[in-house]
């Protein structure tokens, strides 16, 4: 392993004098504390030895002590909120030595060839992303146990970051089930690389400085401590600019120490990151948001992930050659257990993203992949036509018959205001809404917030036809032997005959944009969907 000596080099010139500007700060900050402490000891020397006799002196003396007391008291307060505030700790997946040990002598070894210290720990997320993170305050190791997703080869929290320990490796999920392990391997060496700088001294008390300083920041929102605040984002200004060129100059040194390793590969390695991405944004809001509406949520995100990039690169002529990287040994190899890390990532990601409980319960089950289309599309068509059909019964004159029927729907939106319907909709799913945030808050508390909300807000009009489609789908379901099935890319879809109807959505935009039923009359009499049958609802 590296020695101080090598490990210094690694912090450029540029980077350290950076971090030499923000300890700057905290020593300007200290020391305007410390003044009125100052000159009250100067006046009472003074008057001690008779230098300063006979008014005003004993009076000036006196304002100037408590003073210097109350600088003290109160710089005292904020020095200790600083150093013991919790910095923000990215919710992860800690995965154990043990249940990876391919994968922490991959990262060993990059760290050897780079001479940079290896990280303390290795960790996933569930995104596209890949960071050092510095877990190396009290307040972090107090509450491992409680961030920490556990189970199987996951387990509970992994390896402690004790004082002046390496930074821990965070790893996105999905990197591992896409990439192949060389491609990882040159993802991860810049990463690796930048242990080095936050071993070097300067760097890591003046990253230690800013952490401190933000995590007061959110202290000074708690009762009684809301002049923290202040102070903190003043300081916080003052570093800002060379707080950034710090990152900047590390960032740089890493990368520099990285080109000896892999270089070459990094350039298509980078490709795959894009991909992966692109996979998995479309994974997450066209397949994995209508199960987590659903109280499910899918046990295999990361293997979802290989799906859809290769429907991709097969839809895709720009992405002719990926699928021929298969063959090629994944990047899960290199876990023990890999069906149990990608469960972990999974509830994790629909924590996140969606706000969902951390652990499993009755109302927040798994789903597999193979049970998706009959337990959550098949399930979430039948809840929005009963919702579509409960809005049209409070819309309609007492007398109109109430019918299950996709023929009532059409003569409604064709002869009345399509809005007043979509306006219904609007504020019956709003009204649902409410008691489900309330007793999450009540029960869950920060937990049942997302931290990075994937639903957009939509118009009334756009629920209107996702409601008007799914009316339709269970009626093609129920009279003409349509079936649910997921698209990879897309996510629920209708398959009759097994083949998927893509073209569904167009006469549903013609009946609510328009009021002109002919197009989806068309279609329903072509696939022989009977709209006056009754369709069956949950």
């Amino acid at each position: 392993m590296s020695g101080t000596g090598s490990i210094a080099e690694v912090g450029t010139p540029s980077a350290r004098s950076r971090a030499l500007a923000v300890l700057r700060v905290r020593s300007r900050a200290l020391a305007v504390g410390l003044l009125p402490a100052a000159v009250a000891v100067v006046l009472v020397s003074a008057r001690t030895t008779g230098r300063l006799a006979g008014d005003p002196w004993p009076a000036v003396t006196l304002a100037v002590c408590a003073v210097a007391a109350f600088v003290l008291l109160v710089g005292g307060i904020f020095a200790a909120v600083v150093l013991r505030a919790s910095p923000a700790m990215t919710p992860t997946v800690p995965l154990a030595e043990s249940a990876a040990p391919d994968l922490y002598r991959l990262v060993r070894d990059l760290a050897d060839r780079m001479d940079v210290p290896a990280p303390s720990a290795i960790a996933l997320t569930p995104d596209c992303d890949s960071w050092l993170e510095d877990r190396t305050h009290a307040a972090h190791r107090r509450a491992r146990g409680r961030t920490a997703i556990s189970g199987g080869a996951a387990g509970a929290g992994g390896p402690e970051s004790e004082p002046g320990a390496a930074p821990v490796l965070v790893i996105g999920s999905p990197f591992l089930w896409w990439m192949r392990v060389a491609e990882l391997r040159a993802v991860l060496a810049p990463v690796v690389a930048g242990t080095g700088p936050s071993a070097h001294p300067d760097i890591a008390d003046a990253r230690g400085f800013v952490r401190g300083l933000d995590a007061a920041v959110d202290v000074g929102g708690r009762r009684f401590l809301g002049w923290i605040a202040a102070p903190a984002r003043l300081l916080l200004r003052l570093c800002r600019v060379d707080a950034a060129e710090m990152e900047r100059g590390v960032a740089a040194a890493a990368s520099d120490r990285a080109q000896g390793v892999d270089y070459a590969l990094r350039i298509v390695a980078q490709e795959q990151v894009g991909l992966a991405y692109a996979g998995w944004d479309r994974l997450l809001t066209r397949v994995a948001v209508p199960a987590w509406r659903m109280g499910r949520w899918p046990a295999h995100l990361d293997a979802g992930v290989v799906s859809a990039l290769t429907e991709l690169s097969r839809r895709d002529r720009l992405a002719d050659g990926f699928t021929s990287r298969l063959g090629e040994r994944p990047a899960c190899d290199l876990l023990d257990q890999p069906g149990a890390v990608d469960e972990a990532a999974s509830l994790l990601a629909a924590r996140l993203f969606h706000g969902g409980p951390a652990e499993a319960g009755p109302d927040w089950s798994p789903v597999e992949w193979a049970a998706y289309p009959e337990e959550v599309v098949d399930r979430k068509w039948r809840m929005e036509a009963a919702r579509l059909l409960a809005a049209l019964d409070a819309l309609s004159a007492p007398s109109v018959p109430a019918a299950s029927t996709v023929d009532r729907v059409l003569t409604y939106l064709a002869d009345a205001d399509a809005d007043a319907l979509a306006g219904r909709l609007s504020g019956d799913l709003a009204r649902e809404a409410v008691p489900a945030v309330a007793a999450a808050a009540a029960g869950r508390g920060a937990d049942a917030l997302p931290l990075f909300p994937l639903e957009a807000p939509r118009s009334g009009r756009d629920l209107l036809a996702d409601h008007v489609v799914a009316l339709v789908c269970c009626a093609a379901v129920d009279s003409a032997g349509g079936e649910p099935g997921l698209d990879w890319l897309d996510g629920p879809v209708l398959l009759v005959a097994g083949v998927r109807r893509a073209d569904l959505a167009g006469p549903v935009l013609s009946l609510v944009e328009d009021r002109d039923p002919g197009p989806l009359r068309d279609w329903l009499a072509e696939v022989g969907v009977r709209p006056e049958k009754p369709v069956r609802l949950v």
